[in-house]
């Protein structure tokens, strides 16, 4: 397989990855998500496996189930049904059993405690010892203050990236590497960095991230970068400093203790980060953002 067939196969991919995140809560299948790829049924399947490690049908049940799963703790209003129809699910029966196969609990056990106990194994099973015990300093903790913004919508270049540790800088690496082809500005205050996962019930290795570059326009070329469009909306901000394995900690505050707290839901879209000074690629590993959580009443 060619390099450039490569690219275009992950290119075509990240058109439809967008679609399924962007769409959760409609109903969607192979036949259309391969016709927004461009391929046929079959060869769709085979490069969908190739740039995801997943079926599609697995990927798009398993994004569903995360989402509801955060739905039931970050949207207490919302009833268990409200929150699968939400997330895609039209059958209460089928979505119980999907949902206490992934988590082994019911949506009711996970809203009644057992989130709690599924953070504190997932943390154990799958980070490394360097962010569990910033975890264990988190108690400590105290979130800076928060404050309410509208933000516009945001066009960026990005790289898809799978794993919540050090080799996201690869992704950045590639960004730069683009942009440098395209004559696109770069620097580290153009950076941002999309949450896909909730690192308290996605294994580390498991979490979806997506490194970004501002951008003025959008770029129509396929390649090994694409572009989106980070939508606009009220926001939940905060101006945090740290190190690699800091910011965690204050993400995991904030879903836990400020959002329940608030009056607010958490939004649709992921929240991000929006650098001036990027822990990825900095020297010393230290960071300088802005948190942006979307919200809604």
């Amino acid at each position: 397989m060619s390099l450039n067939t490569d690219v275009n196969r992950q290119s075509r991919i990240n058109d439809v990855l967008y679609h399924i995140h962007q769409s959760i809560a409609e109903p969607m299948n192979a036949k259309q998500l391969a016709h927004i790829a461009a391929y046929s049924p079959f060869h769709f399947h085979r490069c969908f496996k190739w740039v995801t490690g997943e079926n599609v049908n697995d990927y798009i049940k398993r994004t569903r189930l995360e989402r509801c799963a955060n739905l039931l703790i970050f949207s207490p209003q919302l009833t268990v049904q409200d929150a699968a129809l939400k997330c895609g699910f039209q059958s209460p029966s089928s979505f119980s059993q999907a949902f206490k196969k992934l988590f082994g609990r019911s949506p009711k056990q996970w809203r009644a405690g057992g989130y709690d106990d599924y953070s504190r194994a997932n943390y154990q099973q799958s980070w490394t010892e360097e962010l569990r015990l910033r975890m264990r300093q988190a108690e400590q903790l105290s979130l800076p203050e928060i404050s309410i913004q509208r933000l516009e919508a945001q066009t960026v270049a990005y790289v898809r990236h799978q794993g919540y540790d050090r080799s996201i800088r690869q992704a950045y690496e590639k960004l730069q590497v683009w942009a440098d082809g395209q004559g696109v500005e770069w620097r580290q205050d153009k950076l941002l960095g999309l949450y896909h996962s909730n690192p308290d019930i996605v294994p580390a290795p498991l979490c979806h991230y997506v490194a970004c570059l501002a951008l003025e326009q959008t770029i129509l070329r396929r390649g090994p970068v694409s572009c989106l469009t980070i939508p606009g909306g009220m926001h939940a901000t905060l101006q945090l400093s740290g190190q690699y394995g800091d910011l965690l900690p204050i993400l995991h505050k904030f879903y836990v203790e400020w959002l329940p707290k608030s009056g607010y839901r958490l939004g649709d879209t992921p929240a991000f980060a929006h650098y001036q000074r990027c822990q990825f690629l900095d020297q010393n590993e230290l960071f300088d953002l802005q948190l942006c959580v979307p919200i809604i009443l």
